[in-house]
């Protein structure tokens, strides 16, 4: 059965409107590069049980996370969600409005995002917290954005231990509304950026990551005292929120902004996705913050109750006065997050840290032995960059036909980058158990 509701007279009318000749005239400012020739190389027609077959011989290809042991991260991270997270967020009490429209009649949406807010705030270390953005990397795009609104200036400055696919965004954002953008170099652990230098008096942000890309932990006190001297912010990014239970809060070393990727508290990694961006910022600068910010309050009868305290988001204002185009919050992430959180606990938010950090430690001391294996970090969480004496990408491969998911090669995020060819980015959580770790080794030894 064909799906064109279109028929050729309907197509030349429209085309004829739009003052094009063809549909090719149409397209006409896509590359060439970017256009098909021809159909795409599949069968005109199948029966849907042949379909079925088909998709479900591609899908058995793929390793799922939970089957071998596994060791990726670079801004994703799998940690075991209690069952208890699935059951609560599929409770009545929960499932009100889809977003607060008509906040006073979606008191249970609004608590769950007053309660998010609060611990966001709580383990960031700053003042206010929003609730969420879709992701870390558009928190962090729009935490520029905020920062040129405050200090009115267009240059952002972003380190080389940034995600490249936070930079990425950064970038596209910056692009469109012409901003200067200075990206520095990969930040390679053990070495030494001097970003202070490139801070100047049109400087409106820096924006450093920690732990970073290669998991290096970095003390973010010398960076906000440079970037506070010269009139900027200090936007702080943590892609593994997890690491907070155990390090100094961005907060307590003077970052002015602090975005992340929530992932790692309450959400799988779901084959990607979706996930829930965290925001924190200084309550002076609250005005500025992108999203929307529940509040708490009493009734008229003085009952506790829950509010949208601040919403200057473009779906609820004119346009030339939003703070961002994001129209929603990853309201069911946040939901699952802020329920596992609960259930941890200050004090068990804090033992799962040591027990992350424990675990890498001892695969990196494992790893370490295997003759030609040299661990780079100098402090990290639970996640390090080594050094391999072949490309890493070849041996992720090769891990892979052993059952062991090793990890990601730089040289995926970093196309083109020599000098990060051989280094492979390798993160450990709790659920690797001292016989996932051993795997690795033995594995390892086999392929270098």
């Amino acid at each position: 059965m064909r799906y064109l509701p279109l028929t050729d007279t309907d197509r030349r009318e429209m085309l004829g409107v739009i003052g094009a000749k063809s549909v090719d005239e149409l397209f006409r400012d896509v590359p060439e590069s970017a256009r098909r020739d021809g159909l795409v190389d599949l069968p005109r027609r199948k029966g849907e049980l042949d379909v079925e077959r088909a998709l479900g011989r591609m899908a058995a290809k793929n390793v799922a996370a939970g089957s071998v042991p596994f060791f990726v991260g670079a801004g994703a991270y799998r940690h075991h969600v209690p069952a208890s997270v699935d059951h609560l967020i599929q409770r009545s009490e929960f499932l009100t409005s889809y977003t607060p429209y008509q906040p006073e009649i979606t008191q249970g949406t609004l608590q769950y995002l007053f309660e998010f807010q609060t611990q966001v705030a709580m383990i960031t270390g700053m003042d206010v917290a929003n609730a969420s953005m879709y992701d870390g990397s558009t928190g962090c795009g729009e935490a520029v954005l905020m920062a040129h609104r405050v200090t009115k200036r267009r240059k952002a400055v972003l380190s080389g231990t940034l995600h490249p696919q936070y930079a990425s965004v950064v970038k596209n954002l910056s692009d469109f509304a012409d901003y200067e953008l200075e990206i520095m170099p990969p930040a390679l652990p053990g070495s030494s950026e001097d970003i202070a230098a490139h801070i100047d008096d049109k400087t409106s942000c820096v924006v450093v990551q920690t732990p970073g890309f290669f998991g290096e932990l970095h003390d973010l006190r010398a960076i906000a005292e440079a970037a506070h001297a010269k009139g900027a912010l200090l936007i702080a990014v943590v892609p593994e929120i997890m690491s907070l239970g155990a390090v100094t809060p961005p907060g307590e070393m003077g970052a002015d902004i602090v975005v992340g990727e929530g992932q790692s508290i309450g959400n799988g990694l779901n084959f990607g996705g979706p996930y829930v961006g965290l925001f924190a910022t200084r309550e002076k600068y609250v005005r500025q913050m992108p999203g929307r910010l529940c509040g708490e309050t009493v009734d008229a009868d003085g009952n506790r109750g829950f509010v949208l305290t601040l919403s200057t988001r473009e779906q609820h204002i004119r346009r030339e006065k939003a703070t961002s185009n994001i129209c929603t919050n990853s309201g069911l992430c946040c939901l699952a997050f802020t329920i596992h959180m609960s259930l941890l606990g200050e004090e068990g938010y804090k033992r799962l840290a040591r027990i992350n950090h424990a675990a890498a430690v001892s695969l990196a001391e494992r790893l370490s032995k295997v003759p030609g294996v040299e661990i780079l970090n100098q402090a990290f969480f639970n996640e390090f960059t080594m050094r391999l004496p072949k490309p890493a990408a070849e041996v992720v491969d090769a891990l892979a036909e052993k059952g062991v998911l090793g990890g990601v090669p730089a040289s995926r995020l970093l196309p083109g980058v020599k000098e990060v060819e051989d280094l492979l980015i390798v993160a450990s959580t709790e659920i690797n158990t001292d016989a996932d770790r051993a795997a690795y080794g033995a594995a390892l030894k086999e392929v270098l």
